[in-house]
């Protein structure tokens, strides 16, 4: 057999295959169009594929979505959940939920980079957990499993030197494994940490590398969707044809009484059972010393703050309670979690964030909490009250403040008794 025929039976196919490749990621055509059925999927999948790509959230965001950014009370998809009451309703919005089990500010950040422009002058809504400020942040291998190289292209792109918000991320990113996984990004993820502008090899890179991850977008991020469609139209049936709140705060308290039966904690039978039950002596007194108040999610949280006001996006923030009697039962101090609500809602106030639904004293409240952090049947309702007028109603164009020393160590530390209270009502 001749040597070049030889060569070709050995590396034919492996080049065919790389060709193959390249076609897939850079040849022309319709990779940048989502179809609707993929958007409206998306919309309540919760899918981590979603909070990495580009393609799926600026499709919706162009239309009437809202973003309904939080973690992993966005699953607790009951009758009352958000997405169930605006289809059943025909509101003139639509949630877009983007949270899930491990999702906090800086994944929220990095995913938002994606979509900018899509954003510029809307609004969103924020449900912040207590729970995601403990002592040492962000779990690390939770960021890792919903960042994607095409947030970070995103972010270098449009990160310029001397900026107190890029040069904070960028140093939090270094500090995680992701920020290692590319060579090249991580040299200009340190540059931007430096405060330097990028080298123009770096600038190139991005460009070339922005179109593969596009079609990489393009390609994967429409396959495996989660779809959470058949429950919400299963919760939509469960609903009065009309809106009326009184009727559905009695619906909520019905469900919410037939469900919690098996346990003195007012937790949902089925969580109880699977989750509680087995470990139910062990976790007495657990959470006596739990603490949210310090760390650096205080400042993560503050680049979403940046995010918004660059982009002229109003929030409205939601800040849930903790079910009252199983904190009694772990021993977490409410005391410890109003003065969390103190200092947030002084980080939030004193930049012109006013638009905030504070519940943190509301976990007493019968029917609220579907289990132990997460809000359901009557809580999900308490959201809505404040929800939707807020985003069927124009706002006033916000004014915001943006204090860059929300960055600092300071302010991670800082003791919430030593600031002024400017809480509503306080």
């Amino acid at each position: 057999m001749k040597l070049a025929k030889r060569l070709w039976l050995i590396f034919g196919p492996i080049l065919i295959a790389m060709l193959g490749v390249v076609v897939l990621l850079f040849w022309p055509g319709n990779y940048g169009q989502s179809r609707q059925d993929n958007v409206e999927k998306a919309a309540v999948s919760l899918s981590p594929n979603v909070f990495k790509g580009n393609l799926l959230k600026s499709a919706a965001f162009d239309q009437n979505y809202v973003p309904f950014i939080g973690s992993s009370e966005l699953s607790r998809m009951d009758p009352f959940h958000p997405s169930v009451l605006a289809t059943k309703y025909r509101r003139n919005y639509r949630p877009f939920l983007l949270g899930s089990a491990g999702t906090q500010s800086l994944t929220h950040f990095f995913s938002l980079q994606t979509a900018g422009k899509e954003l510029t002058g809307k609004k969103v809504v924020v449900i912040i957990s207590p729970q995601w400020f403990v002592w040492n942040g962000i779990q690390r291998n939770m960021f890792s499993y919903y960042y994607s190289n095409l947030q970070t292209n995103n972010f270098l792109e449009k990160a310029k030197a001397n900026d107190p918000m890029a040069e904070y991320a960028a140093t939090r990113l270094l500090q995680l494994p992701s920020g290692s996984s590319n060579p090249t990004l991580t040299e200009a993820i340190i540059r931007v940490k430096a405060g330097v502008p990028l080298t123009n090899w770096q600038k190139t890179y991005l460009r070339l590398s922005e179109r593969l991850y596009d079609h990489e977008d393009s390609l994967f991020s429409q396959l495996f969707l989660r779809d959470n469609r058949g429950t919400i139209a299963k919760g939509e049936e469960t609903l009065p044809s009309q809106y009326d709140p009184w009727v559905l705060d009695d619906l909520a308290t019905q469900m919410g009484k037939g469900e919690t039966t098996n346990n003195q904690f007012g937790i949902q039978n089925k969580f109880y059972d699977q989750r509680v039950r087995p470990v139910v002596g062990k976790l007495k007194d657990s959470q006596i010393g739990f603490d949210y108040d310090y760390g650096p999610e205080f400042s993560d949280f503050q680049l979403l703050l940046d995010f918004f006001s660059r982009h002229k996006i109003t929030p409205m923030f939601v800040i849930p309670p903790v079910n009252d009697k199983w904190a009694k039962y772990t021993g977490l101090s409410q005391e410890m979690l109003d003065l969390f609500d103190r200092k947030i809602q002084y980080q939030l106030r004193t930049q012109g964030f006013n638009h905030i639904e504070d519940l943190i004293d509301q976990g007493n409240q019968p029917y609220f909490m579907q289990d132990t952090i997460h809000l359901g049947w009557r809580g999900w309702l308490a959201v809505d009250d404040a929800v939707r007028p807020f985003l069927e109603n124009q706002q006033p164009t916000p004014k915001y403040k943006i204090n860059k020393s929300f960055y600092t160590k300071t302010w991670q530390k800082k003791e919430p008794r030593d600031i002024p209270d400017m809480r509503a009502g306080k």
